[in-house]
């Protein structure tokens, strides 16, 4: 599919992940990019959708908007962020279906898998048991959009893609302590530990979970390619094709930063999914996207963005 000439809507485009895409949009020649605000278009309401496409008249969505955070966030909401991811999911992919859009680029999560997924994920096992407890609520409201995809694709011939992105990190992260995912809460730690002279930090878990995770520009670019060159039914993983226990992350991330003290690990709370590695080969062999950017190269230039953006960043979270 060419994008140059396509009038395409990011939903969540001023998000993290989301202003990577668009950036990556631009770069694919795409010039009718369209963002809708979450001031002015709410998109768990069906007004807000109708009048988000009234306003962009798409030809593609790309639907990364979702209400998302941390194992804390996703205890302490797990209603709304299965009612709200639920929603706007199934008023997009409708209101797009009535008004003839060619392509719907639905973005689900690593979270949709069963808590007990054998290492590497391949997408087959997608319903092989239930999703991890503390995030269950949010992977089965994203899990979703694979349904209606493909309901509406053997009814109504509606041409909607899954695709399934691995933990993303890289600068411009949420690094809000009470939402964020693990690498952003880490640089914030051990950076507030440094500066405060503290000799300890505490995390979460016991630090025997793995994970795996992939740089957000890489994530965007994927992303691109799927929606110029990827056509079925079947969800599609994203990802680096490696997995890093939570210690080892963390020890990483401290020898990163410069952090001397000790870290001490909290049994007391979750670890979350016991292992996080997917398979990558269906997104090579059928859209040739492979991740190109090493882990610790992601990890300095997120802890850079982080140290370099410090004052603003706490600003707008206080």
């Amino acid at each position: 599919m060419e994008l140059s000439d396509k009038k395409i809507c990011v939903t969540g485009g001023a998000g993290f992940l989301g202003k990577h895409v668009v950036a990556e949009l631009k770069r694919h020649n795409a010039r009718g990019v369209f963002v809708p605000q979450i001031e002015e278009y709410d998109l768990r309401h069906a007004d807000g959708v109708r009048r988000t496409y009234d306003a962009s008249k798409p030809d593609i969505v790309i639907h990364l908007a979702a209400v998302v955070g941390g194992i804390g966030a996703n205890r302490e909401n797990p209603g709304s962020f299965f009612y709200d991811n639920l929603v706007m999911g199934v008023h997009l992919m409708e209101e797009a279906r009535l008004r003839g859009v060619e392509k719907f680029v639905a973005i689900g999560t690593i979270c949709c898998y069963p808590k007990f997924t054998p290492v590497p994920f391949h997408e087959e096992d997608l319903w092989n048991g239930y999703p991890e407890e503390t995030n269950a609520p949010y992977g089965l409201a994203k899990k979703m959009l694979l349904v209606q995809g493909q309901a509406y694709r053997q009814q109504y011939g509606f041409n909607a893609i899954f695709l399934l992105p691995v933990n993303l990190y890289g600068p411009g992260d949420n690094f809000d302590p009470r939402s964020s995912h693990v690498i952003p809460a880490l640089i914030r730690k051990f950076d507030e530990a440094i500066r405060g002279g503290k000799d300890e930090v505490v995390v979460w878990g016991t630090g025997k979970a793995t994970r795996e995770f992939l740089y957000v520009e890489d994530a965007a670019r994927g992303i691109v390619l799927a929606t110029e060159r990827y056509d079925k039914p079947g969800p599609v993983n994203l990802g680096a094709g490696f997995e890093i226990s939570i210690k080892d992350l963390a020890e990483r991330i401290g020898q990163l930063i410069a952090f001397r003290g000790r870290i001490v690990w909290d049994p007391s709370k979750p670890d979350g999914q016991p292992r996080r590695c997917l398979d990558v080969s269906v997104a090579e062999r059928e859209f040739g996207f492979r991740a190109s950017t090493s882990f610790e190269d992601g990890l300095r230039r997120s802890i850079e963005w982080y140290v370099a953006n410090r004052a603003n960043v706490q600003t707008k979270i206080e």
